[in-house]
């Protein structure tokens, strides 16, 4: 939603008569929840209230007000029970209210916080993939690596005027493992860099924190073991690296393609549901050694970054 908060802005602002399409009471099973909301311009749809033959009224509607009266639109509010009068099979009933996208309707609009906001580590094959994918969603992304070159300049390879999302940050800091400091507590950790000695000093660096919501490491059962001995010689706690998941994404899901790995882990992120205790930092004290670091050694059959 906040996504399409600032393309209403910019449509405002460029002038654009439009439609506010917005799902403003919800009884039963329905395809989306109440505050849900869509933009209707006489040529573009931005958003969506569910789809199927409800979004198809709704922007013939809106369409309707925007034909009818060129300079106002009043405010109204059409009742759609979705089985008897749409013939959709959800059986809930949905009330759609239309007006007009003007500033005080931009100013009403509340956005929601951000599902997670995820520090990701590595800007290789993988860690491209994960942010192209994370791009439409709602989530904050810090995307960290010490290579400049390695971030895309567009989102798309063949189109280079397109542009990432703002809510996409790419981060390049010659002290990678030092940027875990700035993330919030519960935040999301995705470590998948070039280099097994800087995915140690960063995996360290995470469960020394111990308040993250989700940490997942890129590689093999095999580096994941050798990690925990790591980790087990440098005094981290057992119950900060048992939460630690690697490898990364959902099981099942075949292939080791960076598209096919990515679907995979924002999958297992959107799936994943923190645990809201978090350890005080006197109780990561206690946890934090001050044991020498030294270099990981290589994990066989990395998968591809």
């Amino acid at each position: 939603m906040s996504r399409l908060r600032a393309i209403a802005a910019t449509w405002l602002t460029s002038g654009r008569r439009c439609v506010l399409v917005e799902v403003s009471e919800a009884r039963g099973s329905v395809p989306r929840e109440a505050g849900t909301r869509m933009l209707v311009s006489l040529q573009h749809t931005a958003g969506t209230v569910g789809g199927g033959h409800l979004e198809l009224k709704a922007i013939d509607e809106a369409r309707a007000l925007l034909d009818a009266d060129a300079q106002h639109i009043a405010p109204r509010e059409i009742h759609y029970p979705l089985g008897p009068a749409l013939g959709q099979c959800c059986g809930g009933a949905v009330t759609l209210r239309f007006s007009a996208l003007d500033a005080a309707a931009l100013e009403r609009w509340t956005v929601d916080a951000p599902r997670f906001h995820l520090q990701l580590y590595g800007a290789g094959h993988v860690g491209r993939a994960i942010a192209r994918a994370l791009a439409p969603l709602d989530v904050l992304v810090d995307w960290i690596d010490e290579r400049e070159s390695e971030f895309p300049c567009a989102f798309f390879d063949f189109a280079p005027q397109a542009p990432w999302p703002d809510h996409i940050r790419k981060v390049c800091v010659d002290t990678v493992e030092a940027e875990v400091r700035h993330a919030p507590p519960l935040a999301y950790y995705l470590v998948l860099t070039h280099q097994h000695d800087l995915d140690l000093r960063i995996s360290e660096a995470i469960l020394k924190r111990d308040d993250f919501g989700f940490f997942g490491l890129i590689g093999s059962k095999t580096k994941h073991a050798r990690f925990i001995h790591r980790f087990e010689q440098r005094g981290i706690a057992a119950e900060a690296i048992a939460r630690m998941t690697c490898p990364i994404g959902l099981p099942g899901i075949v292939g080791k393609e960076p598209e096919v790995i990515a679907a995979g882990v924002v999958a297992q992120l959107l799936a994943h549901r923190p645990v809201a205790q978090v350890r005080t930092a006197r109780d990561r004290a206690t946890s934090m050694s001050t044991a020498t670091p030294h270099d990981a050694e290589p994990a066989a059959d990395q998968p591809l970054r």
